[in-house]
C-alpha cells in the first residue's frame, strides 16, 4: 500500500519536485552542510515536514523524545515551566536552527517546551528512521552523529562561559563579609 500518512509519512517521497529544493535546503542546514549528495539524498527521504501555527506547541516538557527538529522556515520558542508563572524563555530558533536533538542520543523524557512563535514549517528527523539508515548506512550515521556531536560541543562550550559568567556576576553583587582585624 502506497499510502501517505499525514502524522508520520515523508510527505517529499510524494513530490519529485520537492526533492531538489530540499536537497538544496539541506545542503545549507549546518548540521547536514558535510554530506555529499548521495549522503543527503538519504537523509533526505527520512525528512518529514511538520506544520505548525503560531502559538501551537510542537512537544511538551517532560513528555518522550522521538525526535529532533530543523526550523525551515518561521520562528520556534524553546521554554521551561511553559503557561506557569515561573514561565521562561531559554532561545529563539529561526530557519536553519535545530533542537531536540537529544531525543536522537537517548530514551528520556523531554526538557523544554518547544512552541511555534510564527506559523512555522519543521524538519523531523525521528529515532525510529535513524535507527533504520544506521541498518543500512552506518558510516552516514557515523558522519551526522560526529557533525552532531561537535555543534553539541559548541553549545555546551557556550553554556559554560554563560555558567561562568553569571558566578562572576553574582560574586560582584553579594555582600562582602568583613573580615576581623
Amino acid at each position: 500500500m502506497n499510502k501517505i500518512d499525514s502524522m508520520w509519512g515523508n510527505i517529499f517521497k510524494a513530490k519529485n519536485g520537492d526533492r531538489q529544493t530540499l536537497l538544496q535546503q539541506l545542503k545549507h542546514i549546518p548540521l547536514f552542510s558535510g554530506l555529499n549528495k548521495g549522503e543527503l539524498k538519504e537523509i533526505e527521504r527520512l525528512i518529514h515536514l511538520r506544520q505548525y501555527k503560531s502559538g501551537e506547541v510542537i512537544f511538551w516538557e517532560d513528555e518522550p523524545g522521538v525526535g529532533m527538529y530543523v526550523v525551515h522556515v518561521g520562528e520556534v520558542g524553546i521554554y521551561k515551566a511553559f503557561g506557569t508563572q515561573e514561565q521562561t524563555e531559554l532561545a529563539r530558533l529561526q530557519a536553519a536552527d535545530f533542537f531536540g536533538e537529544m531525543a536522537l542520543l537517548e530514551d528520556e523524557s523531554r526538557l523544554a517546551t518547544a512552541v511555534a512563535l510564527t506559523d512555522s514549517r519543521l524538519l523531523g528527523l525521528f529515532h525510529p528512521d535513524m535507527f533504520d539508515l544506521f541498518e543500512r548506512k552506518p558510516q552516514l550515521v557515523v558522519k551526522l552523529l560526529a557533525a552532531l556531536a561537535g555543534m553539541l560541543s559548541k553549545r555546551l562550550r557556550k553554556t559554560n562561559l554563560d555558567l561562568l559568567e553569571l558566578v562572576r556576576i553574582s560574586r560582584l553583587a553579594a555582600p562582602r563579609k568583613k573580615t576581623a582585624p
